[in-house]
């Protein structure tokens, strides 16, 4: 059976040939581009599983390519990795709240990269919980075989990272978490993420959540908890 199909935009030519080369031998049905414009048709006439994204890019960047994405319900889903050599955190920081699911820094290993794209693949292919998980808690609806949010009976859309988030905290009211605890329980222990990027989630399911947001709390010096 193939597996999923990955598109990778990349404009350095070896860099690209070498992911290229890499997916192909594991399987995956792989496409390029070279531009965030030429990227971006693809992305929505194709609908691939995954897209490797560099993040500076000739004319529409990354970060740009990654928000015409997920702002479109139609390629909203498409799985998002980027691939970047600032390593600075306000670019990861940035594709992380846009709603990319991780990020790979250059120079990087294959290896790690395709390591990466599979975890990627795995949680997103999980089956749906059935109902049976349903948590609610003041007004708030958390459907995680949906993966829809309910306040006071309205629909939240959330990112699938803001989403995995708030989920875990709201399955255990009253725990404190620290930001790489909620890291490794939602991404995996071999995430690498800063606190600040943790930090973003949270202010963005705050916004989001409006009256609900006051439902997960700051712990000073420690995390976060969901208010039991």
């Amino acid at each position: 059976m193939a597996k999923e199909q990955i598109l990778i935009i990349e404009d350095e030519e070896d860099i690209l040939a070498l992911i290229h080369y890499n997916l192909s031998r594991e399987g995956y049905r792989v496409s390029t581009a070279i531009s965030g414009e030429e990227g971006l048709r693809l992305a929505r006439s194709a609908r691939p599983d995954l897209l490797v994204l560099d993040l500076m890019l000739p004319g529409m960047d990354g970060l740009a390519v990654c928000r015409a994405l997920k702002q479109n319900p139609e390629t909203a889903e498409i799985a998002v990795v980027m691939l970047t050599a600032k390593g600075e955190e306000a670019d990861v920081v940035a594709g992380l709240e846009l709603g990319a699911d991780d990020y790979v820094t250059k120079p990087f290993s294959p290896k790690v990269l395709t390591a990466r794209i599979a975890a990627v693949l795995r949680r997103r292919g999980k089956p749906a919980e059935s109902e049976e998980g349903l948590l609610e808690h003041a007004g708030l609806t958390i459907h995680p075989g949906r993966n829809e949010v309910l306040v006071d009976g309205v629909a939240v859309e959330l990112t699938f990272t803001e989403f995995r988030v708030l989920q875990f905290l709201a399955s255990r009211p009253g725990w404190v978490f620290t930001r790489y605890q909620i890291v490794n329980a939602v991404r995996g222990d071999d995430y690498s993420v800063t606190e600040r990027a943790v930090d973003v989630q949270i202010v963005g399911l705050r916004k989001k959540l409006g009256s609900a947001g006051k439902l997960i709390e700051t712990v000073r010096g420690v995390g976060y908890r969901f208010k039991d």
